[in-house]
């Protein structure tokens, strides 16, 4: 690694980038330069190297004599040298991990779930001393996280204890980071326990010894599995695991998650392929967690989306002024950049103090950021989601929530990255970004109270995930395929596969399927004269171990400087709005464009303090149903002059006009505006469905209006509903007494009423790059993201004309209305609403529900200025109104 050009800046290290998610496949970005450093440089270098680097672990302790006493006794003093006492859902963890079961440990975030299965992991499966001196303790436990700075975080407290308590264990990290050099002493002799993720762990399945690198692993743990749940990364960990299985029967499996609403179920998929006796384990009490929000001073009738924001960063201050450390969440990486530098504007005095931290950043700038945070000597971190898992800092004393956090899980998440220790409470602050999101505080603090916390679904039969796994299993000494197809449908997720549907992926990989057959490239496995499916060319091997993995990134480009030091990454699409000498803000800094060259924007420090604000996309959470439902109950309270919230009662003023001149919603009553204006005919709606559903609500009613009636429609949403404007007007009453809202025909009529080819095109470049038609990357080159869609494109067209049968296709659109437009909430929402008392308005204004779809409407055709300049005539017309 290098130093940054710029080593007095805030955030200084450099490194390599990851995706929020962090994504597992080797780098492959250009190294930059060497550039000479300071004594001061290195020494910092030196001190990160030694808090992120596995640590030289002896093969056995010292003293003999005290890696001898009984395990128990060593367990009692080291909790009795932290003041602290098992709890007894650690020890049933103990019991259970002894008795040979697996599991699913659910419990706070903080109350100790690693010690549980880790000190049960030791206490089981620990040899004697004179026996692990000759024949030192082989690979026993594997630990699986999602994200590499929790793998590195997790192996150095596994490493810890186990030399604090002379256990003669050596701990291991492999990730996307780890060095070559580790990785070499890896393959010669594994660790006692290696801490690993998904991709990672599948690349040692791709080794032709996987088998007997593996052969002796009793026990995998799969950390904060409520994250992988609900994606491909954790249908690829189920695969692993069946794998695992297959090859060791025995083998104990156990899950941790702190917020989970489908707990059974969770355990359900993970647990599928396993044949020991399982138990599931509750935590101790729950965790004390206080919610409180930021309430502004003067709070406006007629809202608009995020105009509050900037306006409390003074009240943020204020409140940090009163902590030791604090994190600050923010909801996308454009915000985060945003509050950093307003932050930073309000109090110069905490330069050095206050730092960045989001997955577009370079990894070393994020390391830097952790360790930080570890030892105190940072004061404020901005971040996004990439702080959200299970990472300690115990110096974090509060959490600030910055506009809505859109869940109950993912409030309670990131309110425990404070008082991350059994015994302290969690207190989490949430900062109001519009004057709506004032309800959604009140009633995310009573959903967490009553532990609504949502629940979390699993993938059903990826195809591109079954293509790219026959691939590493036919690389990992090859594999039988009766046999395969057994071990496959043991897992949830492809328990359901059809021995045709395996016959169809088998002969994919085989023979390129029905289009590809000319194309040797595409034959990826042969059966030999053993009958046994293994990868016939070395170079097949290679190019599918260079793109493992079921992350697929947005397009990114490099962010480096020209003197040497690497940034982080952006997305292409931000780039490409840009020309040369362009000032853009990125990390912190003020950065001025030279040049785009071998994807890489290459730039200095600007002059200039303020530059483009970089957007990423898909950086908009929807609100989920549990926190939509509390805040309907929370609207049905004040619709019934019921304000016994302190933000409820800071938000009457606005709930009662939007009373006076509409309806309320609440729980059996969906409130619909008709409104006529000099734009024309507007149709308001709101289901409290979540933004992701508004968009195929609100495409669904226009399509069903428009069939009898052909009309243009404008479409706007938000959280709480949506939008549709036009020019004729239309009989909205007998349009839902003939049937608007019923969800009969649903699928059919939401795919008429989209560009569903266009959709489904999307969808499918993620699938062939998973599947291996399209590759993302090869060593020391990297597509750009209009060359991968070109490239997945063509075999979309080409599947689509001559191959219809293609098993692919049909997951794209598959995955087009469960993902793009989550037809199963869309359906949800139209019984709902079909159920439910109509209460028709016809205001003369805009309301207060309606004004910030007008706003995000206008948004999108409007700059800033005239957008600003417009709202401000409008809020004066409607303030107008309101005091007659």
């Amino acid at each position: 690694m290098t130093e940054p050009a710029d080593p007095d800046a805030p955030l200084s290290p450099p490194g390599s980038a990851g995706a929020d998610a962090d994504a597992d496949r080797p780098r492959r970005a250009p190294r930059p330069r060497r550039i000479p450093r300071s004594r001061a440089q290195q020494a910092r270098l030196d001190a990160r190297k030694a808090a992120f680097e596995p640590l030289p672990f002896p093969a056995y302790p010292p003293d003999d004599a005290a890696a001898q006493r009984p395990f128990a006794d060593k367990l009692d003093a080291w909790f009795a040298a932290r003041g602290w006492q098992p709890f007894e859902f650690q020890r049933e963890v103990w019991r259970a991990l002894g008795d040979g079961s697996s599991g699913l440990l659910h419990a706070s975030t903080g109350a100790g779930k690693t010690w549980a299965v880790w000190f049960g992991a030791l206490a089981a499966f620990t040899r004697d001393v004179p026996a692990a001196r000759k024949h030192p303790q082989p690979l026993t436990v594997l630990w699986i996280t999602p994200m590499r700075a929790l793998a590195a975080d997790t192996a150095r407290a596994l490493q810890s204890s186990a030399a604090e308590l002379a256990v003669p264990w050596s701990v291991g990290l492999r990730t996307g980071d780890t060095s070559s050099s580790e990785r070499e002493r890896q393959n010669r002799r594994m660790p006692s326990a290696l801490v690993t993720t998904p991709e990672s762990l599948t690349l040692i399945l791709t080794r032709a010894d996987a088998r007997d690198v593996l052969a002796q692993v009793r026990l995998v743990i799969v950390d904060e599995w409520h994250e992988l749940l609900g994606n491909k990364r954790g249908t690829q960990t189920q695969l692993a695991l069946a794998r695992l299985t297959h090859w060791r029967p025995a083998l104990q499996v156990w899950g941790l998650s702190a917020t989970l609403g489908n707990l059974e179920f969770a355990a359900q998929v993970l647990l599928a392929p396993v044949t020991t006796p399982r138990v599931s384990v509750h935590g101790a009490l729950p965790k004390t967690l206080i919610v409180d929000t930021i309430i502004p001073d003067t709070i406006e009738r007629f809202p608009w989306g995020g105009h509050l924001g900037t306006r409390q960063v003074d009240a943020v201050a204020r409140a940090l002024d009163g902590a030791r450390t604090s994190l600050v969440f923010t909801n996308t990486r454009s915000q985060c950049e945003l509050w950093y530098q307003a932050l930073l504007d309000a109090r110069p005095e905490w330069a050095g103090l206050i730092a960045l931290h989001h997955g577009s950043l370079d990894q070393s700038v994020r390391e830097w950021v952790e360790l930080g945070l570890k030892n105190g000597a940072l004061k404020v971190v901005v971040c996004t989601s990439s702080l959200d898992l299970g990472v300690d800092f115990l110096p974090v004393e509060r959490i600030f929530q910055i506009g809505s956090p859109k869940g109950v899980a993912r409030l309670m998440q990131r309110a425990g990255r404070s008082g991350h220790a059994p015994g302290l409470p969690s207190r989490v602050t949430i900062v109001p970004t519009h004057a709506l999101e004032l309800v959604e505080a009140a009633a995310a603090r009573e959903a967490v109270e009553q532990r609504q916390i949502e629940s979390r679904d699993t993938p059903e039969k990826p195809f591109d995930v079954l293509v790219q796994h026959l691939v590493t299993v036919a690389i990992g000494g090859g594999f039988d395929a009766r046999e395969l197809f057994d071990e496959i449908v043991h897992t949830y997720a492809y328990r359901h596969l059809t021995q045709a549907e395996f016959d169809w992926a088998l002969g994919f990989v085989e023979g390129g399927g029905a289009t590809l057959r000319a194309y040797p490239d595409y034959h990826r496995v042969a059966r030999d004269h053993d009958g046994f499916y293994r990868v016939p060319r070395n170079d097949l091997a290679r190019r599918h171990r260079n793109n493992i993995g079921t992350i697929v990134a947005n397009g990114t480009l490099n962010v480096a400087y020209l003197s040497g030091g690497r940034i982080g990454a952006i997305e292409e699409s931000f780039i490409a709005r840009l020309k040369p000498g362009d000032v853009f803000t990125f990390g912190g800094r003020a950065l001025e464009l030279i040049r785009v060259q071998d994807m890489t924007a290459w730039v200095r420090r600007a002059s200039s303090a303020r530059g483009a604000m970089p957007q990423w996309a898909g950086s908009r959470m929807p609100l989920s149903s549990e926190l939509a439902d509390a805040t309907l109950t929370m609207l049905a309270r004040a619709a019934h002059g019921i304000y016994d919230e302190p933000e409820m009662r800071a938000v009457q003023p606005l709930l009662e006009l939007q009373r006076k001149w509409s309806a309320l919603p609440e729980p059996g009553v969906l409130v619909i505006e008709l409104l006529k204006s000099r734009e024309g005919q507007h149709f308001f709606c709101y289901p409290f469905a979540g933004r992701t559903a508004h968009i195929g609500l609100g495409a669904l009613l226009a399509w069903r209006v428009a069939r009898d009636s052909p009309g243009t429609f404008s479409i706007s949403m938000n959280d709480y509903g949506f939008e549709l404007l036009c020019s004729q007007a239309f009989d909205w009453d007998a349009q839902l007494h003939s049937g608007l809202l019923s969800p009969e025909g649903l699928e059919h009529d939401i795919l008429a009423s989209l560009n569903s080819s266009e959709l489904s095109l999307r969808r499918f470049r993620e699938i062939a790059r998973v599947s291996g038609l399209v590759f993302q990357a090869h060593p020391g080159q990297q597509k750009s993201a209009r060359q991968l869609q070109a490239s997945s494109g063509l075999f979309y067209e080409i599947f689509r004309q001559h191959d219809r049968g293609n098993l692919l296709l049909g997951q794209a659109d598959t995955e087009v209305l469960l993902q793009e437009l989550d037809v199963r909430r869309i359906r949800m929402a139209l019984e709902r609403m079909n159920a439910s008392r109509v209460v028709l308005t016809r205001p003369k204004k805009p309301t207060p529900f309606a004004f910030p779809l007008i706003v995000g409407r206008l948004r999108e055709k409007v700059s800033t200025e005239k957008l600003a300049d417009r709202v401000e005539r409008m809020l004066a017309e409607l303030e107008k109104a309101a005091q007659r």
